[in-house]
């Protein structure tokens, strides 16, 4: 029987349409969030002073007395600081819109475009900061490359515990660079993973703290997990350091204006793709200006170090190229130690650990942290010294030992 359904008045049954539009939540820069902000900067450069060299103390050999000051005499010291240069680079974007399409539009537009704008340029400047991505060429290393090349990258092992928590894991390796970790940034797929986690006594070291600065916390740590898409897990996996020595300054917040005048170029070609009162468009411009660097002092705890860094990378194991041994040669008495050095260096993240072993000495040893002892009865004249990598055993350094009396 033929009857008017539903399909048939579909043109006539008004549909409502929610008013909310369904987004995402607003992520925004990952990195200044953890940072540290300095005061702002009144030129496109500012220079901070580092501090670059200790002072020492001394005890004072004995008193003067009535027969001459003796070898009572107070020592000189000095400090040095080094400066370093935040440069302020622009991040800007345009968004043209139609009048008519503006004016039709039952939303506010702009107040929909803005915080997304806000989010945006949120994922380019930790994309830079992090990672080096389309950074600005006055800009330095970015914070993961620069903490590879310094020694502070952890590969992906079998034991996630080992690789975050063990003493030559990522945590420490910032510790034993003389900063004190007080924050841990990571992927979003490390979550699952660090669920159960548990220390020596069982409890869980990655926690939900609502009390925090972050939702979450590992070690004591406030743990914040980047929502605007800058973090990239191809390159790590989690990043830890002392968010302090990452200082940033901003030139010009980031400001909005429309336009209602003036023509849009294509970058590449230069042609004018819009010309706004032309085409009855309006045009809304973001700007935004910052400079950033890492501090990195001289403190007490690494003024012997020769390059310490203040974050360390846990990510996907990269391939060990060169195990180099320092000293490459030595002479070493019979009786006497040396201490031996190995840098494992290889595209992308790769341990640092490496096994040492000695040949030639018949009465000599080497501990784990490359020590090499020559035994005072040793007979053999050379000794070679050889680190071979725990990541990679096919890659070795060797330096070698002549053994004098």
């Amino acid at each position: 029987m033929a009857s008017i359904d539903r399909s048939a008045l579909s043109g006539l049954i008004p549909e409502p349409v929610t008013r909310e539009i369904m987004q995402g939540a607003i992520a925004e820069s990952a990195v200044l969030r953890m940072g540290r902000r300095l005061a702002n900067m009144s030129s496109k450069t500012q220079t901070i002073n580092v501090l670059d060299a200790l002072p020492s103390a001394y005890f004072v050999n004995g008193e003067a007395t009535d027969s001459g000051a003796g070898e009572a005499f107070k020592q000189t010291t000095k400090m040095a600081w080094d400066k370093k240069k935040l440069y302020a680079e622009e991040i800007a974007v345009i968004v043209p819109i139609p009048e008519a399409a503006l004016d039709d539009a039952d939303y506010d537009i702009w107040g929909e475009v803005k915080p997304r704008l806000t989010e945006a340029f949120g994922k380019v400047i930790d994309a830079a900061i992090l990672f080096g991505t389309n950074k600005p060429s006055t800009w330095r290393t970015g914070v993961v490359p620069a903490a590879i090349a310094a020694g502070n990258g952890v590969p992906v092992g079998t034991s996630v515990f080992d690789d975050i928590m063990g003493e030559n894991g990522l945590i420490s390796k910032v510790e034993l660079d003389g900063f004190n970790p007080n924050g841990v940034m990571s992927a979003i797929q490390m979550r699952g993973k660090l669920r159960g986690l548990k220390d020596t006594t069982g409890q869980p070291i990655f926690k939900s703290d609502m009390q925090g600065a972050t939702r979450y916390g590992l070690d004591g740590m406030d743990m914040y997990f980047p929502m605007n898409g800058a973090f990239d897990p191809n390159q790590a996996q989690m990043i830890v350091g002392d968010w302090n020595q990452l200082v940033y300054a901003i030139r010009q917040d980031m400001t909005f204006k429309i336009f209602t005048e003036g023509v849009i170029q294509d970058p590449s070609t230069k042609a004018i793709t819009y010309n706004l009162m032309q085409n009855d468009m309006v045009a809304l411009r973001a700007v935004m200006r910052l400079g950033w660097e890492i501090a990195n002092p001289v403190n007490a705890y690494n003024a012997d170090k020769a390059n310490p860094f203040p974050f360390s990378v846990y990510g996907k194991a990269g391939t060990v190229a060169t195990v180099t041994v320092t000293p490459s040669a030595v002479s070493v008495k019979k009786g006497q130690k040396q201490t031996f050095a190995a840098v494992v260096s290889g595209d992308g993240i790769v341990s640092g650990d490496v096994e040492w072993s000695q040949t030639g000495g018949t009465k000599s040893s080497i501990s784990d942290d490359g020590v090499l002892t020559v035994g005072s009865g040793e007979t053999g004249s050379s000794i070679t010294v050889t680190a071979k990598s725990k990541q990679d055993s096919s890659k070795t350094g060797t330096a070698t030992v002549t053994v004098t009396t």
